[in-house]
């Protein structure tokens, strides 16, 4: 925005398009061609903007959201309704994904507000199939990948994450995080450089475990989720962690638990 002339970013994988969509609500100059987004600088030639102060209604984020959408996915007979979740196309593919695992999701209300697209979600209890996940899946899923290989002894046929090296550099290695803890659990892991492979249901049911989450707030949300379902009690090590992106995450867990 504050360049001279016009900058253009190519990705080599669509990616989540929140900051160029928030760009054009403040008034800025962004032409898309693809997978090239430009953005016109102040003093561009031609292009030049003024920004705009805007109001705003900020959505429940849907990656805060995915993990009471895997806690209600396994706990047979649960009824949830989350109410104002973002829902952009960039951001829906783990509905897809879970959807397609046999998870019971129908989205509400969808309306736009801000040039996003918001909804409320039902999601109920459901037998979960398991699937594989890899190449262009990935960017999408990359902050859901945490949850859905922690689900993977709950599914039929268990979860495999290919082409995810990213994993390995975000808060904490979350490759090794997720294989350390799930094997702690008792779960059939296969830890690889680029994801790893945790075993379904017929490898036996998880039990409770004191996690390490390695300061990871996804990771700490993730085991969470997963105890739910395990024989014993599950323990988690500095589990205050959450409070990164989701400050009450523990507070409403109890608070549905206990419904």
């Amino acid at each position: 925005m504050f360049a001279d002339g016009v900058t253009s970013i190519t990705e080599p994988a669509r990616t989540r398009d929140h900051t160029e969509l928030a760009l054009e609500g403040f008034g800025a100059r962004v032409e898309r061609n693809g997978r090239t987004a430009s953005v016109y600088g102040m003093g561009a030639e031609n292009g030049a903007v003024e920004l705009s102060a805007q109001s705003l209604d900020v959505p429940g984020d849907l990656s805060a959201a995915v993990f009471f959408i895997a806690a209600a996915s396994l706990l047979p007979e649960s009824n949830l309704l989350i109410h104002n979740v973002g829902l952009n196309p960039t951001r829906t593919a783990i509905l897809d994904v879970m959807s397609g695992m046999g998870a019971s999701i129908s989205i509400v209300s969808p309306r736009l507000a801000q040039g996003e697209v918001v909804g409320d979600l039902v999601v109920r209890g459901a037998q979960l199939k398991g699937g594989k996940f890899a190449g262009e899946m990935i960017p999408l899923l990359i902050d859901e990948l945490p949850m859905l290989a922690a689900l993977g002894p709950y599914t039929e046929e268990g979860i495999e994450i290919r082409d995810a090296k990213e994993l390995r550099v975000k808060e904490s290695d979350r490759v090794a995080a997720l294989a350390e803890n799930l094997r702690r659990m008792g779960a059939k892991v296969e830890e690889r450089p680029d994801g790893l492979r945790v075993e379904g249901r017929p490898a036996g049911r998880l039990r409770g475990a004191e996690i390490d989450p390695r300061g990871d707030h996804r990771i700490a949300m993730a085991f969470a989720v997963a105890g739910l379902g395990a024989e014993g009690e599950t323990k988690i090590r500095g589990a205050e962690c959450a409070g990164v992106s989701y400050p009450e995450f523990f507070k409403e867990l109890e608070r549905l638990a206990e419904r």
